[in-house]
Parts: structure tokens; C-alpha cells; sequence
């Protein structure tokens, strides 16, 4: 099923991120993470893509398990920067063959580490075009959501333009949008309001990681460009060398950020886990869209 379906049937909805193990480790590991996710009964589990395509084939096979042994919706993302229409066409026909049909539509990073890689000479430059083409292919047979940056993208100097860009995103086939992090909600409601005035209508879904460690958190603000609140701030500064509380405190920073999000009506949260079960359950309890006791 589209995932924009289940948005229409029900609305707050759950979704979760989960990213394939590196190369090194064995893929079963990532499955003892989603046997713990599906408690919480995710509306749909997110599995990322490798810079480059580097976990591709992982990317593909853990969605795909995810959907048929686990009964969960999966979304698969896909990039298309240094890939060519070749590789995509191949791509996409591997994902309608597995049954996966909802699909991130990225352009992804480009490669800092490739000297020799010339943007100008790709055959995909933006996020647009990849939406664009798969819909030229497929219709509606996939779902097609995208990434929102509620700062603006660190590569656009101007909030207005990004937007603009954005709309050129959903206007070429995207049904939801999926915000990066952000960890001052005014920033998400502002972001939202701009949306709308640009004629985006569909659901805008706020992402949020939680701050679990103080060098996880400054390596997503560096990555993202995210900005903290001075809240927040204050408490990584006061518990940067206690780890245990330090991640207490930023469940309980995630669990209040998201039900404040819930209060204004937006149609479901994201949450970006970073395989880590246990304390995405915390979270999860806390907000009400899942009891432990249930299971």
C-alpha cells in the first residue's frame, strides 16, 4: 500500500528510520532492531541508502524482509546522485519486483572523498528529476515521499528559495514530504506555514532524532545544519559527561518536543531511531502512541 493511504485513513501516524549495517557487519543484526520496532506498531519502517549507493543492495533486501516477514510497510530510500538513468530504471524495477512500493526520493550527498567527481557531468542533479522520472515510468505505482529542510538546505542561502524548490518536488509527484531534524518545534510551525503559502498541500511530517549522546548530536547539527534552542543547549553542556543522563535527558527533551507537534495537528511523527530500539520505545511510551503493556 502508498503510504500516502495510510495517511488519509488515519492520522497521527508513527513512522520509524532505520539504516543497514555497514559492510563489515552481518545484516541479521539490523533485524533484532526491527523485532523490537514492530512493538510499537510503526505505520511504516524507512531503511536508507548508503552514500553513492554503497548499501544499496542492503537497503533493498532489509525493506523488503521488513514488509514480508515482519507485516510492516516498508519505504526504501533511493538516491540518484552518480547514478544513471540506467542504474535507476534497474533500481526501480528490482523494488517493484520485491513488492516494496513507497520510495524516499533523494538526491544525496555528493561525494567529498571523489576528487575527480564532476557534478556537472551526472545524469541526475537534483531530487526533482528523480521523482519526475519515476513517475514517468510508474504512475502511481510507487509512493514517493521527500526530504524538507525546516532551516533551509545548507546549499540553498534562502528559505523562500529552498521552498520554491521544494514545490518543484511535490509538483513533480511527491504525495509527503519528511522533514530533517529539528529541535525547536517554532522553527517546524513557521516552516509549515510557509509550505502552505507556497501551495503545498500535502503532509508535511516533522523528523526527530533525539539526542542521545552529546557527540552524536554535534555531528547531526554539523551534517544538517540544524540549530539548538538554548534549552536544549544547556542540557547537553550540563550532561556532555554523563552519558546516563544524558540520555535521559534527551528522551524526555524528544518525548516533549513531540507532543507539542501532536497537540497542533500534524498528521504523524518520524522518527529517525538510529537502530536503537530501547530508547526509541521510551519515547514512543511516553508520547501515548504505543503502551508497553500492551504487548
Amino acid at each position: 500500500m502508498r503510504i500516502i493511504e495510510l495517511y488519509r485513513q488515519k492520522a497521527p501516524l508513527l513512522s520509524l528510520e532505520i539504516f543497514p549495517p555497514r559492510m563489515a557487519y552481518p545484516l541479521e543484526s539490523v533485524f533484532d532492531t526491527v523485532q523490537e520496532l514492530k512493538r510499537l506498531n510503526p505505520a511504516y519502517i524507512s531503511v536508507t541508502y548508503g552514500a553513492g549507493g554503497s548499501n544499496r543492495e542492503r537497503t533493498v533486501e532489509i525493506a523488503a524482509r521488513v514488509k514480508k516477514e515482519y507485516g510492516i510497510e516498508a519505504q526504501a530510500h533511493l538516491t540518484c546522485i552518480g547514478h544513471r538513468q540506467e542504474d535507476i530504471k534497474n533500481i526501480l524495477a528490482r523494488l517493484n519486483r520485491e513488492g516494496i512500493c513507497n520510495i524516499m526520493a533523494l538526491r544525496g550527498d555528493i561525494p567529498e572523498d571523489e576528487p575527480e567527481f564532476d557534478f556537472r557531468r551526472q545524469e541526475y542533479h537534483y531530487a526533482f528529476e528523480l521523482i519526475r522520472d519515476i513517475r514517468a515510468a510508474y504512475g502511481d505505482s510507487f509512493g514517493i515521499a521527500a526530504a524538507a529542510h525546516p532551516e533551509g538546505h545548507p546549499e540553498c542561502p534562502r528559505l523562500k528559495d529552498d521552498i520554491f524548490h521544494l514545490k518543484n518536488k511535490v509538483d513533480n509527484g511527491v504525495d509527503f514530504l519528511i522533514t530533517q531534524l529539528f529541535f525547536d518545534n517554532r522553527i517546524f510551525f513557521d516552516f509549515w506555514e510557509r509550505c502552505q503559502a507556497m501551495g503545498i498541500n500535502c503532509p508535511v511530517i516533522p523528523g526527530i532524532m533525539p539526542v542521545l549522546n552529546a557527540g552524536q548530536i554535534k555531528r547531526m547539527i554539523y551534517l544538517c545544519g540544524a540549530s539548538m534552542p538554548a534549552g536544549l543547549l544547556k542540557l547537553v553542556d550540563k550532561y556532555e559527561k554523563e552519558p546516563v543522563d544524558m540520555e535521559k535527558a534527551g528522551i524526555d527533551y524528544a518525548s516533549q518536543q513531540i507532543k507539542e507537534l501532536l497537540e497542533n495537528a500534524v498528521a504523524g511523527v518520524h522518527l529517525y531511531s538510529m537502530n536503537k530500539p530501547r530508547q526509541i520505545s521510551e519515547i514512543v511510551y511516553n508520547i501515548g502512541l504505543a503502551s508497553p503493556g500492551k504487548y
